[in-house]
């Protein structure tokens, strides 16, 4: 069975950084993408960046310059380095084997075809 789990989120103050992590067990992480989105209370689901079974790295306008994604086979781990945070990306992130990207206007983990973690919060004071 396939399991993500999200860690890494915090309370920090505008300018700071702050690292995610998603580790996933019950699958390589060469057999599906693995994304990292975002979802604000009352808000849709946005997908952040993404890093395909090829290794290549994709990211969201809001995303680039300030993230980077990265991952380590060993630990079967997916990262999400976010710098110079803005208040604007307080939300709760989720990390997911799938290949969503855009917008769905649902709650996160109701997108089907993409298996989610729970989520971890970020809040970014201004």
């Amino acid at each position: 069975q396939v399991h993500l789990a999200e860690s890494g989120g915090g309370s920090v103050q505008a300018g700071e950084s702050l690292r995610l992590a998603c580790t996933v067990s019950g699958l390589p992480l060469n057999a599906r993408n693995v994304g990292w989105y975002r979802q604000v209370p009352g808000d849709a689901c946005r997908w952040v960046s993404r890093i395909d079974r090829d290794g290549s790295l994709h990211y969201a306008d809001s995303a680039k310059g300030r993230f980077a994604i990265s991952q380590d086979n060993i630990k079967n781990a997916v990262y999400l380095e976010m710098r110079a945070l803005k208040p604007e990306d307080t939300a709760v992130y989720y990390c997911a084997a799938g290949d969503m990207v855009g917008t769905w206007l649902g709650s996160c983990r109701a997108y089907p075809g993409n298996t989610w973690g729970q989520g971890t919060q970020v809040t970014v004071s201004s």
